[in-house]
């Protein structure tokens, strides 16, 4: 064979991979709705930077006939490139090839790109549209997905692990994302699930579409699984790419500093009026998030799913931070079972990767109730309350109305570690409303007259944050419209915080 002949296998086989399934299971692909495995690469990564690795690998299956059957790339393309100029690794299932199912060869292939991401310490963005194990592979294909556990637990923590749900991605396909960092889903071709429709009617008698049972609505609203929801695949990566702009490499590194055009001093006077007189009447804390922040950037995690809170990313000073905000345009901000966890996961994901915490508070409590208490709000706010105790990253905490009881405490309060704590004049920190407080105190031994003196005499003592702040338990009263500089001097003077816990293997958190 000539030199030129062997360059001319080469293109072809080279060819011959990069159409995966062929041009009629491409055609299909698209007619769904959906972008193949390179496409969906392409729009991630900066042009021209992305490097396929193990291109031409294919299954070693001999059962079923499935050997006549060979495919090079085997049904998943994985490789590495840059987002910004940013070193990531990808692997993008190719469901035009075996319906993207996860053979021993090319579970491989994905080994390898999350050993590699974690020597090099960058992230690893997995793009999932699968039909799960390849069946015909049988024990062998189960291994590969265990060993991309296991993978994704020892990552955990250490660099950012983002998982896109692109397609099917059912049974035991489901466990990988589920560990890994941020789910993105996109509307109506992507779902999730550990049993599909068909089992669930044999086994229960329930009769569910796919998209009620595992589509990315149901996951972004009602289970809480998905963080992201997209329109299409192309949005998806816009998504991801924005996400990825707020965090850093790995564990070791800050999060990455953007150039500032937004006067840090800037203030606005409509947040003086923001919070109405009436401490009963709700008004939209996002308001005060979008007002503060650097440019109004503002990227919410998990919006559709508990929304009496507010987890997002956002900058002060070019600098990312994790928001965390009771909403009292929700259950008038309340903290519940599913508020409680949806924060936890975001605090403890901010704590891992250096990326410093600004929690605005108005919270009247727990919600009461049978459904909370038979659910176990008491674990689940404890989650809460153990990942802002345990974190060490700078914690900045603003009090913009109630702060109530036990829920004062959990809302990085200062007795929990927080560094920084800023509240409004309009604040009241106190263990309950006045009217449930006088009425406990004195037990329905006042008349009305009195009654009324007794409320207001408790307004005047704990409806305010002075009492709070005689005790040090406030470091500083701010108008609201200073709330943007306050907070960037606080990230300023904690920048360099250091502090270790207790050496240990880990805690236990209350699951």
């Amino acid at each position: 064979m000539s030199l030129e002949d062997k360059f001319k296998q080469f293109e072809e086989k080279n060819k011959i991979a990069e159409l995966g399934g062929g041009a009629e299971r491409i055609e299909r692909q698209h007619n769904a709705g959906r972008k193949t495995s390179r496409e969906r690469i392409s729009d991630l990564l900066d042009p021209e930077t992305f490097v396929e690795v193990d291109k031409f690998v294919t299954h070693r299956a001999t059962d079923f006939g499935i050997d006549k059957n060979k495919i090079l790339g085997d049904g998943v393309v994985a490789g590495y490139g840059k987002i910004d100029g940013r070193l990531v690794y990808v692997f993008a299932q190719d469901f035009t090839v075996f319906g993207g199912t996860l053979s021993r060869a090319n579970a491989d292939k994905i080994i390898k790109i999350m050993d590699m991401a974690l020597k090099m310490g960058a992230p690893v963005i997995g793009l999932n549209d699968s039909g799960g194990a390849r069946i015909q592979e049988g024990v062998e294909s189960l291994a590969g997905y265990a060993e991309i556990f296991y993978r994704n637990t020892i990552a955990s923590g250490v660099i950012p692990q983002i998982s896109a749900v692109l397609g099917p991605c059912a049974g035991g396909a489901v466990y990988s994302p589920a560990i890994t960092d941020f789910i993105m889903m996109v509307k109506k071709t992507s779902y999730m699930f550990v049993t599909g429709p068909d089992v669930i009617k044999t086994v229960t008698h329930e009769e569910v579409t796919k998209e009620d049972l595992g589509g990315a609505m149901t996951h972004n609203s009602k289970s809480g699984v998905a963080h992201f929801i997209a329109e299409d695949d192309e949005q998806a990566m816009k998504i991801l790419r924005e996400l990825f702009s707020f965090l850093p490499s790995n564990n070791l590194e800050d999060p990455p500093i953007k150039a500032c055009t937004d006067d840090p001093y800037r203030e606005d006077e409509k947040l003086q009026t923001i919070i109405p007189d009436d401490p009963n009447k709700p008004y939209d804390i996002k308001e005060i998030i979008l007002t503060v922040i650097d440019e109004g950037n503002f990227l919410e995690v998990m919006p559709y799913y508990a929304q009496n809170i507010i987890v997002g990313f956002a900058r002060f000073a070019g600098r990312p931070v994790g928001i965390v905000a009771n909403q009292p345009a929700n259950l008038a901000g309340v903290l519940d079972i599913n508020s409680s966890t949806k924060a936890a996961r975001f605090v403890r994901f901010c704590d891992a990767f250096n990326i410093p915490l600004v929690t605005f508070v108005d919270v009247p409590g727990f919600l009461p109730g049978t459904t909370q208490e038979y659910g176990g709000i008491i674990k689940h706010g404890a989650k809460l309350l153990y990942a802002f105790a345990e974190a060490t990253v700078p914690k900045i905490t603003i009090i913009t109305r109630k702060a109530y009881g036990g829920a004062y405490d959990v809302m990085s309060s200062k007795h929990i570690g927080a560094d920084v704590n800023y509240a409004y004049p309009t604040s009241e920190i106190a263990v309950m409303g006045s009217d449930g407080a006088v009425n406990i105190i004195f037990r329905n031994k006042l008349n009305d007259e009195e009654k009324k003196k007794a409320v207001e005499d408790y307004k005047n003592t704990f409806a305010s944050p002075y009492k709070a702040a005689a005790l040090g338990y406030i470091d500083e009263i701010i108008y609201p419209k200073q709330t943007r500089y306050k907070i960037i001097q606080a990230l300023e003077m904690t920048q360099n915080k250091s502090q270790s816990h207790p050496p240990k293997k880990h805690g236990n958190i209350p699951l």
